[in-house]
């Protein structure tokens, strides 16, 4: 179906200069990546562009502890971020620096606009000041006692432990985290941007849809707490841009850092020159603009970001989208496991396009935290791209060449083909809806009526046969076809892997062309396009990982997060009897706020419902589990749970996460029936 063309500019967050991308950053390019090849396939004129965050305290004082001069520092850094970005398939259209002339005075244009609107307001404040090293510390450089819960060694403007937010000079027996020192208190005269004046525009704004509701619904409780004015001003030393007429004085990082979006766009405009940067940022665009970002920067991007435009004279975004963490095998990434891994260190060891499709198989347009489990990851590979996608092409071109002169036959049955061809409008608004998972749950049932096709029809032994070798030459066109199709549908996922077809086929997959007939058309021989993951490889990751601590006994004798579960203790016959296994309808299904892996399920056990808290969260979506059947422990104590009482357990066979199964309702079990 033809769509007209849209202009949309679309960001990832900045990453920070001062260290490397690891795999818990890789998710928010990877989706912003995989949205933006999605447009750009549909035919609209779609920019990605990102830079480096290179601004604040952390990377001054990095650059000093290495010797270097933060210029060369972040220069550095920029190079290794943008080669793991490039090896990973990041397609950015223009990845710049904050630290240049056109953030600069982009910077300096918004504060003076603001200024000259009434809404840079001065105060002179008490600072914890360093004696030894003779500066103000931010926030994050003071550490001490929290003044709300007692927990040691906290930062200085919340704690870990018990979530309170507060001043630094609100804790209790403050350090510099700089120098050790005792700091003291010091007076200096501090610039604040008026959040406040923009609270009505900002409750409105944040209620339009440009939200998810999960945001909005944060933003809603900030907003009942009050907002504050925000001190955008730092004291020297600092390395960032100096606010103008005010020597010594600096923007804080995060005052320019949202800024370099549009620094960078500026840089990619004067370069190309056929891109007009007031038509996407003027307060009149009608042009598109959207950012991705984590979870943990929603307060900047949603309140201070939109006030800061609106001040200026500037448009607002869109749409602010936020995703979750990543934690790996459940828990956080950890160095003493292994799992806190480095994009360069897996791009050593694996194919950056598996990681990119686990990802995309994961995602949604909610804020969930996403799990990488290493072993649900390589067999969810090698199960969809390597034994249903590839497969289906490995086991058909190659009679193609040998039998056919490598040319596709006119395929006289196109039921298949219009059935998948069928499917497209639904896969592209999981695409633009960001409901990845959704997308390539649709494209791997594709794939299984593809491959049992092909498994039905055996060209393998037609092609045996004299009489039936055309036959054989629909069966094997039909199924490169079939296959051409899923490329074309996961291009935005897989670009290696489509630019890999692209060169087999012999033609350029694009969206407009999936209906294209092919008789007669050449393709190349067929080379092997994807290798199976081996947990070899995953382990070698892990080592690579691994920081060299001391582990005691005990940590030494625990099993690696990749060895099956221990069998628990026995029990007896007489104890298993006891168990009451029921079939149960499933009436409701919900997500449970706050848990990364429950869903609430109201079971029927015929007349009989009972609540449980069910973790089949990264194997079923609720809307897909009402009316299904599963089998449950009836007679188990109900387990009073923080988000509810749950009275029972159910039943799901599987290896795990996204492979768990149920009974579907057309299996014959009926509510209350007894499991025997």
């Amino acid at each position: 179906m033809a769509t007209s063309q849209r202009k949309i500019l679309v960001t990832s967050a900045l990453p920070y200069a001062n260290g490397p991308i690891h795999l818990g950053h890789m998710l928010e390019y990877i989706q912003t990546d995989i949205w933006a090849r999605f447009q750009k396939l549909r035919g609209h004129e779609c920019h990605y562009i990102c830079a480096d965050d290179a601004h604040g305290t952390p990377i001054m004082l990095k650059a000093q502890q290495l010797g270097l001069a933060p210029e060369e520092m972040i220069a550095q850094v920029q190079k290794e971020h943008q080669q793991d970005f490039a090896d990973f398939n990041i397609q950015f259209d223009n990845f710049h620096s904050t630290h240049s002339e056109e953030n600069r005075a982009l910077a300096s244009e918004i504060y003076l606009k603001l200024r000259d609107g009434g809404y840079i307001k001065s105060k002179t404040i008490s600072q914890l000041f360093d004696p030894e090293k003779s500066m103000f510390l931010p926030d994050r450089f003071v550490k001490g006692t929290c003044p709300k819960c007692k927990s040691p060694d906290q930062y200085g403007d919340n704690c870990d432990s018990c979530g309170a937010t507060y001043s630094p000079t609100d804790l209790i027996d403050p350090k510099s985290a700089v120098s050790g020192a005792t700091p003291v208190m010091k007076d200096t005269e501090h610039f604040f941007f008026d959040l406040p004046a923009f609270e009505e525009m900002l409750k409105e704004w944040t209620r339009s849809g440009s939200l998810q509701q999960e945001m909005a619904n944060k933003l809603g409780e900030w907003f009942e707490q009050g907002l504050q004015q925000w001190d955008i001003t730092r004291d020297a030393p600092y390395f960032g841009f100096e606010i103008p007429d005010a020597p010594g004085k600096f923007f804080y990082v995060w005052l320019d850092a949202p800024i370099g979006y549009m620094g960078s766009f500026k840089n990619l405009c004067d370069k190309r020159g056929d891109i007009n940067f007031d038509e996407y940022w003027a307060k009149d665009s009608t042009a598109e603009v959207y950012h991705f970002i984590g979870k943990d920067i929603v307060y900047f991007h949603s309140l201070f970001w939109p006030a800061m435009l609106e001040g200026a004279g500037f448009r607002k975004p869109n749409s602010v989208y936020a995703h979750g963490y990543v934690t790996v095998n459940g828990a956080k990434m950890s160095k003493s496991k292994g799992t806190f891994i480095k994009a360069r260190t897996y791009l050593d060891n694996l194919n950056p396009e598996y990681l990119r499709y686990y990802y995309a198989a994961k995602l949604s347009s909610r804020i969930d935290d996403l799990d990488l489990n290493l072993e649900d990851f390589a067999q969810r590979v090698n199960s969809d791209l390597v034994g249903k996608l590839v497969n289906l092409a490995s086991r058909t071109a190659g009679f193609i060449s040998k039998r056919f002169d490598g040319k596709l036959a006119q395929i006289n049955d196109l039921s298949l083909t219009e059935s998948f061809l069928a499917k497209q409008d639904t896969i592209a608004e999981f695409y633009e809806t960001r409901e990845f998972g959704k997308a390539m749950r649709e494209i791997m049932a594709l794939a299984d009526i593809a491959n049992a096709y092909v498994a039905d029809a055996a060209p393998w032994q037609l092609v045996k046969e004299e009489d039936k070798q055309e036959e054989a030459h629909q069966v094997c066109t039909n199924a490169l076809n079939l296959f051409r199709i899923l490329v074309t549908y996961l291009k935005p996922v897989l670009p290696q892997l489509a630019k890999d077809v692209e060169g087999f086929l012999q033609l350029e997959l694009t969206w407009a062309d999936l209906d294209r007939n092919l008789a007669g058309h050449e393709i190349a021989p067929f080379k092997a396009l994807m290798q199976r993951v081996e947990m070899k490889s995953i382990e070698a990751i892990i080592e690579a990982s691994t920081e060299n601590l001391q582990a005691s006994d005990a940590q030494a004798n625990e099993p690696s997060q990749l060895d099956l579960d221990p069998i628990s203790d026995e029990i007896s016959f007489d104890d298993f009897v006891k168990l009451d296994l029921r079939i149960a309808r499933i009436v409701k299904a919900e997500h449970v706020p706050e848990a990364n892996k429950l869903l609430k399920l109201q079971l029927d056990l015929g007349g009989v419902t009972k609540q449980v808290f069910a973790g089949i969260k990264s194997a079923y979506a609720p809307e897909d589990l009402e009316g299904k059947l599963t089998v449950m422990v009836a007679n188990l104590a109900p387990r009073k749970m923080r988000f509810g009482m749950s009275e029972g357990m159910v039943l799901a066979a599987g290896p795990g996460k996204k492979d768990l199964w149920i009974l579907e309702p057309h299996e014959g079990a009926q509510p209350g029936m007894r499991v025997k």
